[in-house]
C-alpha cells in the first residue's frame, strides 16, 4: 500500500485508498482505488500513467464513477468515513484538453504530516 501512495503522489496528495484483497487469502487482487484530495492531480495521474510499466509490469489508470473505500471496519480514519458518506470524485467531468477543474469541487481532507516517499 505504501508504494502504491508513494509513486500515486508525485501527483499530488492522495488522501484514501482501497486496496483490494481476496477475501479469504487476504492478497492482493492486484488493483485498488484511490482518492486524491483534489479533481486535478486526478486528471493528472490519469494522463500520465495509464499505460506505463512499473516495475515491469504495465498498468491501467482510469477515471470511476464513485469511489470505492474499504470495507467498513472499526479502523477507519475520519477522512475515510467521510469519503463512504460523501463519496470522492463523483463529480468528475468527461476529461478534454480544455478542461480546468474548479476550486469549488474539492473533497476536505485531513492530511498526514511526515510521511515520506522512500
Amino acid at each position: 500500500e505504501g508504494d502504491v501512495i508513494c509513486v500515486f503522489s508525485q501527483y499530488g496528495e492522495v488522501v484514501n485508498i482501497n486496496l483490494v484483497r481476496d477475501k479469504k487469502t487476504g492478497k492482493s487482487k492486484g488493483f485498488c482505488f484511490l482518492c486524491y484530495e483534489d479533481q486535478r492531480s486526478t486528471i493528472l495521474a490519469v494522463d500520465n500513467f495509464n499505460g506505463i510499466k512499473i516495475k515491469g509490469r504495465t498498468i491501467r489508470v482510469d477515471h470511476v464513477a464513485n469511489y470505492r473505500p474499504p470495507k467498513e471496519s472499526e479502523d477507519w480514519d475520519d477522512v475515510t468515513r467521510a469519503l463512504h458518506a460523501k463519496g470522492c470524485g463523483v463529480k468528475t467531468p468527461p476529461h478534454t484538453s480544455s478542461d480546468s477543474p474548479s476550486e469549488d469541487e474539492d473533497v476536505p481532507v485531513k492530511k498526514q504530516k511526515g510521511e515520506e516517499c522512500s
